[in-house]
């Protein structure tokens, strides 16, 4: 009996070893034009294998490119497609930075951060100070998904003017919505509430 421990390690190893005994015999014929039938062959049997891949618009390149990789860039036959390069497939691709950013308050989020800045460019008037209000809202509604805490909104308006660098100042007579307008509706179960029946009272 053998083990897969025996065995050499799979190049592509969705595809399964049989696809991959195909392509090392395929690569023993001795003409181009029975090297050519048995590559078309194995696409075929790759596509039953894995017909998922159909999805992708260059589904025939995907598994062309695979078959070529499975024979170690060795398979000499007619393509439909270009052998693919060796030296591409060892590229490693560039690393993507994780965007971060230096937020004073977290539980506000990099939303309300951006929203402030939009608002800070905006010139005085009562079109800033409509969404300087929003914004400021917008911030108690995060504030008290963060903690569920009261807050009062001197707190808000004081943190507003920070994030801003003193851009956007709100007037001490400007009041908030309320914590209970404001406070995370509980989560639902899914289900539809059932309607309660009104008893019908029998007239005597």
């Amino acid at each position: 009996m053998e083990y897969n421990t025996q065995r050499s390690d799979l190049i592509i190893s969705e595809y399964g070893r049989n696809i991959q005994r195909m392509v090392d015999h395929a690569l023993q014929l001795e003409t181009r034009d029975e090297r050519t039938k048995a590559a078309n062959a194995i696409v075929n049997a790759m596509v039953v294998l894995n017909p998922q891949i159909k999805e992708y618009n260059d589904y025939r390149i995907k598994l062309w490119d695979h078959l070529f990789i499975m024979s170690d860039y060795k398979l000499d036959c007619e393509s439909p497609f270009p052998m693919p390069s060796p030296e591409k497939r060892m590229l490693k691709p560039e690393k993507i930075p994780y965007p971060t950013y230096n937020i004073k308050y977290r539980h506000y989020g990099t939303i309300v951060l951006k929203m402030i800045e939009e608002a800070s460019a905006m010139e005085e008037g009562v079109t800033k100070d409509q969404v300087a209000l929003m914004i400021a809202n917008f911030m108690k509604q995060s504030y008290v998904n963060y903690n569920r805490d009261n807050v009062n909104d001197e707190v808000i308006m004081d943190h507003l003017r920070k994030l801003s660098n003193g851009k956007i100042t709100l007037k001490d007579d400007v009041r908030l919505r309320y914590v209970s307008e404001v406070k995370p509706a509980a989560f639902s179960t899914g289900g539809k509430k059932k309607k309660k029946k009104k008893k019908k009272h029998s007239s005597q």
